[in-house]
């Protein structure tokens, strides 16, 4: 990533102009954000107005990796993804976010400069929160440091997963397994036939995801097509027969 990018948790780079700033949190955004399900709505207001909104445009670097963590953020609108990136510029994406999720905790809960790197991937709209506001948060609302307990220790599982199906999973395998959770498939649950994905996925992306190659993504989304198992149509993949896709995993 070019280090003219500015990001909020650093000074490193130059200036680069964002969409225009919202000028204010919305407590009804954050009453739907889980980790804040137990709060008052005069708690709810209160915590908005400790937060400040920050536009970003597309591809605009949020934070980096091994910087200081200074701030808390909850995706208003938009899009952003948490990733890894090689000296070589190889990518691997460990979450994709969406309105109502929210980012940034772990380097505030222990001090340690951020883990990963977190980058708009369209027009977005976080609300950010101070690492002083953010702890006095906590100490003040202990049920909300509980959940965020909770939501690290699945953070963890899954990063766990990640490396596991590295490991042991060719990448056919770990494709399967993406477009399946993509789809929207967890616990063992299989998403219904005929299920879309979402989002329009460019493959370049989905390789970030898999932790594969854009061509060897172009090559086993042929195969799975062939084969009956899905649809992809100019990014748009429908998942035909979930269940050939689980039977690929294993």
């Amino acid at each position: 990533m070019s280090g003219s990018i500015t990001h909020s948790d650093s000074t490193r780079g130059g200036m680069r102009r964002s969409p225009a700033q919202p000028v204010r949190a919305d407590p009804e955004l954050l009453a739907r954000v889980g980790l804040f399900a137990d709060l008052s709505s005069a708690e709810l207001i209160g915590l908005a107005a400790l937060m400040r909104p920050r536009a970003y445009a597309r591809d605009e670097v949020i934070y980096l990796r091994g910087d200081a963590g200074t701030a808390f953020y909850v995706l208003a609108t938009g899009r952003v993804k948490i990733a890894l990136t090689s000296p070589e510029g190889k990518e691997l994406i460990l979450r994709r976010l969406g309105p109502g999720d929210f980012h940034g905790e772990l380097a505030l809960l222990d001090d340690e400069p951020r883990s990963a790197d977190a980058v708009a991937t369209e027009a977005s709209v976080l609300l950010v929160l101070q690492r002083d506001a953010f702890r006095q948060f906590l100490a003040d609302h202990p049920t909300v440091g509980t959940k965020l307990l909770a939501t690290v220790s699945s953070y963890l599982r899954r990063n766990a997963e990640l490396i596991q199906d590295a490991t042991f999973l060719d990448v056919p395998a770990r494709l399967a397994r993406t477009l399946l959770e993509l789809a929207g498939g967890t616990d063992g649950a299989l998403p219904a036939a005929g299920a879309v994905i979402p989002d329009r996925m460019k493959q370049s992306e989905l390789a970030s995801l898999v932790g594969a190659t854009r061509e060897s993504i172009n090559k086993w989304l042929g195969s799975f097509e062939r084969q009956g198992l899905i649809r992809y149509d100019k990014g748009q993949i429908t998942l035909v027969k979930p269940s050939g896709l689980q039977q690929r995993i294993y």
